[in-house]
């Protein structure tokens, strides 16, 4: 059974992967595809929000403001796939295959994750820490 932390990890793979896909001419042969994920949960609706950020994510990107919406984009779409994973546990298979994530043994050290992810701080007078996995930090002493 898939842990809530690798289940939120393959959405957000999933989720950066979707986006990425969304504004490329690749994206009509990999729509049913995503379509059939959500096909027990609105999928008129799903595809009409996928057609409407695709248009702004195309037009955002005509104009130079695409990485903003595109982050914006992922977070949204990453928690619909949570959503949707708890909804239909069995979806996961389907989804590491539409996505590319072949299925691993829990604790598998030979995965690996593809995506995008932008990360951005804007500090004053402050620390910022921004990691794309795991990180330590440490302060005054040792670890």
């Amino acid at each position: 059974m898939e842990t809530s932390v690798e289940l939120a990890g393959l959405a957000s793979v999933a989720a950066a992967r979707l986006i990425d896909l969304l504004a490329t001419d690749g994206w009509a042969a990999v729509k049913a595809s995503v379509l059939s994920l959500w096909r027990s949960a609105h999928p008129e609706r799903v595809e009409e929000e996928l057609d409407d950020a695709r248009g702004e994510l195309i037009q955002a990107r005509q104009t130079g403001d695409g990485q903003e919406l595109q982050g914006l984009l992922v977070a949204e779409w990453q928690a619909r796939i949570v959503r949707l994973l708890a909804t239909r546990p069995d979806a996961v298979d389907e989804l590491r295959a539409l996505f590319g994530e072949e299925p691993h043994a829990a604790g598998s050290q030979d995965r690996q994750i593809t995506g995008s992810m932008t990360l951005e701080a804007h500090v004053t007078g402050g620390d910022a820490f921004l990691a794309g996995r795991d990180m330590t930090v440490t302060r005054g002493g040792q670890q």
